[in-house]
């Protein structure tokens, strides 16, 4: 059968892109950056505090973690639970004795159950990210507008109220989006989001309300990934971050500062038989000279301070 002729108006075919959200640009072609004090490597660690509704309808997708046995499925429920009441809790203790900050993204939910948690990330000088209201509310095509710009705003004002922070970051649940979801959470005064992960450094995203910017959130060696979706040891997640950092520690050298991305969700990692392969990770990542711990927006703002594209 044929192409009708209409196939070919699609206003964005062309080389490389389908839309116009950024420009293309090689990552080892762009000008280097350097970090504070001459780090080769930004650690830039998230932890996600997010809140499973019992009643998940699994639509339009079902989400990594989400409910899979038949309501009420108080199994699964209970185990994503977990990571809030305890798993979290050891996490911070690690993270503590290494003298270690990370970014906080909270399902808003998990800020109005567990304010005890929000006043332990802002005591800790931990930044707080947004992630949607829940699990359950993805930002999905097909969502209309303003249903949508509802729940953009009903998680920032949420965790703004609750924390005081200024709540620059936003990471959608189940690093979903539609097509309005920039245009709505730039408008909402959002400096970055951490849903696309096709980089290993920032690089700008355009939106109605300006530019805003894309931050390298990482997926693929994170622990839902690993652990949960890959089936894969405790030892294999350790060696697997270590040998990403390796490689990113070692590109700084020749072509300028790094990110290394380390995204932890306290149900899983939080758990007594894996936490030591975070404490086995960082053990060896810290150990390196150049390395330099900071939050999404701290690494944003001095990779924007380069102007470096």
């Amino acid at each position: 059968m044929p192409l009708p002729e209409s196939y070919f108006d699609y206003p964005y075919r062309g080389e490389r892109l389908d839309h116009e959200r950024y420009r293309h640009q090689t990552l080892f072609t762009r000008r280097p950056v350097q970090w504070p004090d001459g780090a080769r490597v930004a650690l830039w660690i998230t932890v996600h505090l997010e809140f499973f509704p019992l009643d998940m309808a699994n639509l339009p997708f079902r989400v990594l973690g989400g409910m899979e046995r038949g309501y009420p499925d108080y199994w699964n429920y209970t185990l994503r639970d977990y990571g809030n009441r305890v798993g979290v809790w050891r996490v911070m203790r690690l993270l503590d004795r290494y003298g270690l900050r990370a970014t906080a993204a909270f399902n808003s939910d998990v800020a109005q159950r567990y304010p005890e948690l929000v006043r332990a990330v802002t005591d800790r000088r931990w930044e707080v990210m947004a992630s949607g209201v829940n699990m359950a509310k993805l930002h999905v095509g097909g969502l209309p507008v303003e249903a949508e710009r509802a729940l953009v705003t009903e998680s920032l004002s949420t965790l703004r109220r609750i924390s005081g922070a200024a709540v620059r970051g936003w990471h959608s649940p189940a690093h979903s989006e539609s097509d309005n979801t920039l245009d709505l959470v730039a408008a909402e005064g959002v400096t970055y989001v951490a849903d696309w992960i096709n980089d290993d450094m920032p690089y700008p995203l355009n939106t109605k309300s300006g530019t805003i910017h894309a931050m390298p959130l990482t997926h693929e060696w994170s622990d839902r990934m690993l652990l949960w979706q890959y089936h894969q040891s405790s030892a294999e997640f350790t060696s697997q971050v270590v040998e990403a950092f390796r490689v990113l520690y070692d590109e700084a050298g020749r072509h300028g500062g790094r990110i290394l991305s380390i995204a932890l969700h306290p149900w899983i990692i939080g758990q007594p038989h894996r936490i030591k392969a975070l404490d086995a990770a960082l053990s060896q990542i810290t150990g390196y000279a150049g390395v330099w711990n900071a939050t999404g927006a701290e690494i944003l703002d001095a990779w924007r301070q380069q102007a470096a594209p």
